[in-house]
């Protein structure tokens, strides 16, 4: 049994990580003319451990738009796989509960006050 992809597997380098990765090239429209629509400038990058995609199809440069694919994905698997800080237990200040008991002795008592004033 394979175990889980953690925060601690994802590489440092662009390099370590477009092993683990499959990449796959296509044409995409928009501006860029002639030269991106013709050519396959256009770069998807999947990562085999995980299934989580990026890609890149800004530049009319391939290698570029490679390195910017790869930079997306190693932030994705960042946000995704970084350990969140525990939260850390706050405590409420005696005067604050103080301050909370008084307000529900007055509020209490002038909901008395209403009723006596009812009865007679």
């Amino acid at each position: 049994m394979e175990r889980p992809f953690r925060y601690e597997d994802i590489p440092a380098d662009a390099k370590a990580l477009e092993r683990d990765c499959d990449l796959s090239f296509y044409r995409a429209s928009g501006p860029g003319g002639q030269h991106r629509n013709k050519t396959e400038t256009a770069v998807r990058v999947t990562h085999r451990p995980t299934g989580i995609v990026a890609a890149a199809t800004e530049e009319r440069s391939q290698s570029r738009n490679r390195e910017v694919a790869l930079e997306r994905l190693r932030e994705k698997l960042v946000r995704r796989y970084k350990p969140r800080k525990a939260r850390k237990a706050t405590r409420i200040p005696a005067r604050a509960k103080t301050a909370r008991i008084e307000e529900k002795v007055r509020r209490g008592e002038t909901k008395r006050l209403r009723k006596v004033d009812t009865e007679n």
